[in-house]
Formats: structure tokens, C-alpha cells, sequence
């Protein structure tokens, strides 16, 4: 009999205990919800494709976005200058007033953005209004009148891009955010291509229908065109993961999941805070600012964008051919700068990927400044038009050094990006006529901030190596053998 009793147990304790692992399983098993890690996989791909099919079209809306705001480099070739009677630095300002409107609401804007949640609402709708103060812009007569308009283009612009970045983190781990930060970007390079030849074609075309100028059906087509696709974007665009349409609950729930594995926290309720509080956060953190400064100088660097149908005619040809010379280092530059940050995604690594496309930058610089060669000059033009490989790489480092609260990172991204078009503001004075054609002095500013702005972020990449060092012995100590979260340097 206690034999029998004895086997009794031993048969129930092993029973339970069977359960109890099946149990434990289940409850640690985090794909479960989704059927499994093999289910998982193929619905996050498809949701992937989903969402990347969704925010394709915010490289389309970046594209209009440059446009409109670089269509006056354009319009200057076609007498924009003596049809408002612009005299002295009248040119310059009208480029800088621009930007003292998008900085002043990009942060507002943002902190907007991540109260209200409604981003297919928000930047559409403020991409309709600039793109009718873009068309007004063709029906002004005098500085003020250009002067105004100009102002609230900038103003309304600003909500775009620090709120694409924002939407995108919102969607994207850190080792995707790079590469769709990339693509996002290409629509700013592209831009400079497209918008070159888009302008060639509307000022040899135009130039004299319904008694217009060339230059002003510039504005009216390109401001049209940009109305057009913002009405088509309130349909298109997502929000954020937790409140928009067009995915299932599981499609959904697996979004957060995503970005809670991604920081090892949630993104809204364990980290969110308050607005003012994410503001304040952000503000006093010096590493935002140490970026701010390094975007900063590296706008100053890249202020030849501006000027690049200009620099483009000191090659000797006509506007028509200098226009279309304006478009192949750009094209260049978008393949670039996605290889660049694929690879920096796939390696986990910034610093160098921003820096080398900025060094072979200021080797073009050096050569343009040293010679008027004309094959010399367009190879420079290449060279320096990559630099932007690297300033792509940059925006996907700030996010993600700034990964949680949402309110933080929103602001965050806001600050550097807003700050940094004091680069803008700086650069659209580096470039004036009386330093043409060989913009000897201008060469030599921007080849001292591309120089300053790779100093300070080898700081940065020291500081978060720092910083991670610290995590790896923290966990070392717990006993912890899964790395967690760490910063990319």
C-alpha cells in the first residue's frame, strides 16, 4: 500500500509539473498572441508593407515641400530680381525670412502632433496652405508683398518634416529608422532634381501665356501641384499605431508590441508625459543641444542647395543647360544616401557613416575654391551634393538617442531640426555676388563647418559608447545575459 500511494504521488507531482511548464511556456512565449514566432514574422512583414506603402507618399510631399521652398533659386533666372526690383541683399532675405518662420513652429507643431494624434490631418492640411501662399507668392509685385509671403510659406512648411520624423519613429525600431528615415530624405535630394527640371520646362514654356511672366507660372504650378497631393495625403497618410484606421486589432497590438521590444518600454502609458513636461525635459538635456549645434553647422555646410542653379551657371552654359546640369548630382546623391543608410541600420553604426560622405563634401569644396576648371567644377558639384548621405544619417541618430517619452523625442527632434535652420538663415548670406564666380570665400565657410560639426559628434559617439559601457556593466552585475536597450553610436 505505501508503494502504491508513494507511485500515486510521484504520477500527480509529474503531471503538475508538466503543466506548470506548459503554463510557463505561454506565459513567456511573447509571440503567443500572434500564433507563434513563425505567425509573427509574417504578420509583422505584412504589416511593414502596410505601413511603408502608406508613408510612401510622404516622399512625394517632401519632394513639393523643397520645391516650394527652393523655386525663388529657380524664378531668379527668369527675372525675378528686376520684376520685383530687388536691389542689395533683398535676394538673400527673401531666402532667410523663410526660415525664421519654420523655426519659430516647429516646435510647437510637434508637441501638436503628439497631443492630438492625428498627423493624416495635421500635415496635409498644412501642406494645402503653403501651397496656396506658394501660389500667392506669384501674384506679388514688390519685396514686401514677396517678403510676406515668403514668411508664411516657411510658417506653414515647418510642420512637415520634424512631424514626418516624428510619425516615422512612431512606426520603425532603431534598425529600420535609418533606412526609412533615408528614403524620407531622397525626397528632399530627389527634390533638387526634379524641381530643376520641372523648372526648366515651366520657364522655357511659359514664359509670356495669359500675359504672365515665366517665373510667376513657376509658383502658380508648383503651389497647385502641391494642393493637389495634400488632399490626396488626408486619405493616405497613417497615424499613430494605437489610433489608426486601417488595421486589424492584431495588426495593431503587434505595432506597440514592436516599439515597447524596441525600447524596452512601452511608447505611450509607461513613458508618456505631459507636453510641457516632455518640453522641459528635452530643453535641459545638453545632448540636444550638442546635436542642435552639429545640424547647425552642417546646414551652414550644405547652404550651396540654395545656390546650386547658380553655382550650376559658373560652368559657363546657358540657363536652360544649367538647369538640367543641376539634376544628375542629386540623382546621385538619393542612391547614396539610401546605400549609406541601409548600411548604417544593418551595422548599428552613425558616426562614421555621417562623417565620410562630409569629408569627400569638403575635398569638393577644396576643389572648387582652388580652380575654374569646368570638368573639375561639376565633378565638385558631385561631391559636394553627397554630403547629404551623411546629414541623412544624422536625423536617424537623433531619434535615436532620444527614444523615450514620445513628448521628449517630439520636442527633441523639433529643437534640432527648428535651431539648425539658423544654418539656413546664416547660409543664404555666404553666397553673395560680389564673391562669384569662384565663391572663394564661401567655399572656405563651409568647408570650416562641415570640419566643426564632425568634431562635435565624435564627442557624441564618445559620450554614448560611455554610456553603453555603463548599461553592459549594470546588466553584468544583475546577472543579466540579454542585452537590453543600447544607443547607437
Amino acid at each position: 500500500m505505501p508503494s502504491s500511494i508513494d507511485s500515486e504521488k510521484i504520477t500527480t507531482g509529474t503531471d503538475v509539473e508538466k503543466v506548470a511548464s506548459i503554463q510557463s511556456q505561454v506565459v513567456i512565449d511573447p509571440d503567443a498572441e500572434f500564433g507563434g514566432a513563425e505567425a509573427r514574422r509574417k504578420l509583422e512583414r505584412k504589416l511593414l508593407w502596410k505601413i511603408d506603402l502608406r508613408m510612401s507618399i510622404l516622399i512625394l510631399i517632401y519632394i513639393l515641400n523643397y520645391v516650394d521652398r527652393n523655386n525663388a533659386g529657380a524664378a531668379r533666372l527668369r527675372g525675378f530680381e528686376d520684376d520685383l526690383h530687388l536691389t542689395g541683399q533683398q535676394f538673400p532675405t527673401l531666402l532667410s525670412i523663410l526660415y525664421v518662420g519654420y523655426i519659430l513652429m516647429q516646435i510647437p507643431s510637434n508637441m501638436l502632433l503628439n497631443r492630438w494624434a492625428r498627423p493624416s490631418i495635421q500635415l496635409p492640411l498644412c501642406m494645402i496652405l503653403w501651397g496656396a501662399v506658394s501660389v500667392l507668392t506669384g501674384v506679388t509685385h514688390n519685396f514686401v508683398g514677396a517678403l510676406l509671403t515668403r514668411f508664411f510659406c516657411g510658417f506653414l512648411e515647418a510642420a512637415f518634416f520634424p512631424g514626418a520624423l516624428f510619425l516615422l519613429s512612431k512606426w520603425y525600431k532603431r534598425d529600420e529608422l535609418g533606412q526609412r528615415t533615408a528614403i524620407l530624405y531622397c525626397g528632399n535630394i530627389i527634390s533638387n532634381a526634379f524641381g530643376s527640371l520641372l523648372a526648366s520646362g515651366i520657364l522655357d514654356g511659359m514664359d509670356g501665356k495669359l500675359g504672365h511672366a515665366a517665373w510667376r507660372w513657376l509658383f502658380y504650378i508648383e503651389g497647385a501641384l502641391t494642393m493637389f497631393v495634400a488632399i490626396c495625403a488626408i486619405f493616405i497618410l497613417p497615424d499613430f499605431p494605437a489610433t489608426t484606421k486601417g488595421l486589424t486589432d492584431l495588426e495593431r497590438r503587434l505595432a506597440m508590441r514592436r516599439m515597447e521590444e524596441d525600447a524596452g518600454v512601452g511608447d505611450e502609458g509607461e513613458t508618456e508625459v505631459g507636453q510641457v513636461q516632455g518640453m522641459w525635459m528635452a530643453m535641459k538635456d545638453w545632448r540636444v543641444w550638442a546635436m542642435t549645434l552639429a545640424m547647425t553647422s552642417q546646414v551652414i555646410a550644405l547652404s550651396f542647395n540654395a545656390y546650386f542653379p547658380t553655382l550650376s551657371a559658373t560652368l559657363g552654359y546657358d540657363r536652360t543647360i544649367t538647369l538640367l546640369l543641376c539634376a544628375p548630382p542629386f540623382v546621385w546623391t538619393a542612391i547614396e544616401a539610401y546605400i549609406v543608410s541601409r548600411h548604417s541600420d544593418k551595422t548599428g553604426e552613425r558616426f562614421w557613416h555621417i562623417t565620410v560622405p562630409f569629408l569627400v563634401g569638403i575635398v569638393g569644396f577644396v576643389i572648387a575654391l582652388s580652380t575654374m576648371n569646368t570638368a573639375a567644377r561639376y565633378v565638385s558639384l558631385f561631391m559636394m551634393a553627397q554630403c547629404y548621405a551623411g546629414f541623412v544619417c544624422l536625423y536617424a541618430w537623433i531619434s535615436n538617442t532620444f527614444p523615450r517619452p514620445p513628448a521628449k523625442r517630439a520636442v527633441a527632434v523639433a529643437i534640432t531640426n527648428a535651431f539648425s535652420q539658423l544654418g539656413n538663415i546664416a547660409g543664404s548670406y555666404v553666397w553673395p555676388t560680389p564673391w562669384g564666380p569662384t565663391y572663394r570665400f564661401s567655399y572656405a565657410i563651409t568647408t570650416s563647418c562641415a570640419g566643426f560639426s564632425i568634431v562635435l559628434l565624435y564627442g557624441m559617439k564618445l559620450h554614448l559608447e560611455g554610456l553603453n559601457r555603463k548599461l553592459d556593466k549594470e546588466e553584468e552585475e544583475k546577472g543579466i545575459k540579454e542585452k537590453g536597450f543600447r544607443y547607437l553610436s
